[in-house]
């Protein structure tokens, strides 16, 4: 009797109460974790780039630049997942502070190294260090909000705002990474880079009552843990967001060569950082809307639209053309990694959450870092945009697998849910 009253009154007040901004920053002890958590997450905006133009001026080759680059980001989509599942298990401080700290001291070694002119494999040695340490604060500041909403309609309009902050340091940070590359010194976008890692990752790591308890939060006994890997639908996920990380990183090396062929440099971070403005617009539109479609078909039709728009780049060969066809497909981005980030929360348990965050933030890497190496490759071999093929194939072969196993992005059933390894969860909300 009492479940059933509670559940009608979480209709009514979900009818009454649509699910929006306000209501989510109301959130009790959000913004204890927001800000610093936007703070430690806006130098991952800047690597690749500052990487990739420090390495370029260096070495003069967008080849080497793109190969140091992929291995930071190899490194990272490989190291990310463990450091997911270490914070599942351990808590997420214990596995921030010693990070931040490694990445600091990396990322400037790799600096160092580049400006003597070291050779290519002692920049692949530091590369590997630099990526693997790279604080996943995206997926921990997304576990925070699980464990604030738990199973609330406002769990969309979260998935949307993280996208729009994303967008948001993918904004801020390549204009800040190009200006300082090119302003003030070429290794100036990554020791800024490494400083602001460390000291917003420390700032982060500070909020303690906000973070996820070890094992998920249930409050019942300890069972053994399910890997996020091992669940379909995480796995078709990944591949979806493969194709992503190719877009941003045919689109970061291809902007580059481009506005440098045209003898405007600085325009490289203007043009990024409109790309990412359309995908951070879409992303506040999206978590403003109240869908009623589910999210995966959301999921494919947000995705076509990705491959289509991503396949006109190659074509583009004006500043305007360029900028206006990257607005679109930045628009196209943020729905795909929103309805993306979504879906984990239906497929998922609550404690392989941040572990499957990070596998899908390590495929964007992982997907950014091959891009970067093919688009790289392209450019130095054959100029006039052929970087940004990349994107297209990259969307084209992640869409043909989505459509082949959407079927697979199914929720899991509420009733096995003690199957999975998750403690005792009655399905009707009681507060």
């Amino acid at each position: 009797m009492a479940s059933t009253v509670t559940s009608k009154k979480s209709k009514n007040s979900t009818a009454s109460a649509r699910p929006g901004y306000g209501r989510l920053l109301r959130t009790r002890g959000a913004w204890t974790f927001l800000l610093p958590g936007f703070a430690a997450r806006q130098p991952f905006a800047m690597l690749t780039i500052s990487i990739v133009l420090l390495v370029q001026h260096t070495s003069g080759s967008y080849g080497t630049a793109g190969a140091v680059a992929a291995v930071t980001g190899v490194s990272m989509a490989l190291f990310a997942p463990y450091s997911g599942r270490l914070a599942d298990r351990y808590g997420q401080r214990a596995v921030l502070v010693p990070g931040v700290l490694l990445h600091a001291l990396a990322g400037l070694t790799l600096t160092a190294l580049a400006l003597m002119d070291a050779p290519l494999w002692a920049l692949f040695v530091a590369a590997v260090p630099t990526g693997a340490s790279v604080p996943q604060v995206g997926p921990m500041v997304r576990a925070r909000w699980g464990v604030k909403l738990k199973d609330s309609p406002l769990m969309t309009t979260a998935a949307a705002f993280e996208s729009v902050t994303d967008e948001l340091t993918f904004v801020v940070g390549p204009l800040l990474a190009t200006a300082l590359c090119t302003a003030v010194d070429p290794a100036a976008g990554l020791v800024t880079e490494a400083s602001l890692t460390l000291i917003g990752g420390l700032l982060f790591a500070a909020q303690k009552s906000t973070q996820p308890s070890v094992g998920g939060g249930s409050g019942h006994a300890r069972v053994e843990h399910v890997s996020a890997l091992r669940i379909p639908g995480v796995r078709v996920l990944i591949v979806t967001f493969l194709g992503i990380g190719s877009v941003f990183g045919g689109m970061q090396v291809s902007l580059a060569a481009f506005t440098e062929s045209i003898g405007e440099p600085g325009l490289n971070g203007v043009l990024y950082g409109i790309f990412a403005a359309g995908n951070m617009l879409s992303g506040v539109v999206c978590g403003a809307i109240a869908w009623k479609v589910a999210p995966q078909r959301r999921l494919v039709v947000g995705y076509t639209a990705l491959a289509l728009t991503a396949s006109g780049l190659w074509a583009a060969h004006s500043v305007p053309v360029l900028a206006g066809l990257g607005l679109l497909v930045g628009m196209c981005i943020a729905p795909a990694l929103i309805t993306g980030y979504t879906l984990v929360e239906s497929l998922v348990p609550a404690g392989a959450r941040t572990e499957a965050f990070t596998w899908l933030t390590g495929a964007v890497a992982l997907g950014q870092a091959a891009a970067v190496t093919v688009a790289g490759q392209l450019e130095d071999r054959f100029r006039d945009g052929a970087g940004f093929l990349v994107p297209m194939g990259g969307t084209a072969l992640a869409l043909a697998t989505l459509l082949a196993l959407r079927s697979r992005l199914a929720g899991r059933a509420q009733g096995r849910t003690v199957a999975r390894g998750v403690g005792h969860r009655v399905p009707v909300a009681v507060d």
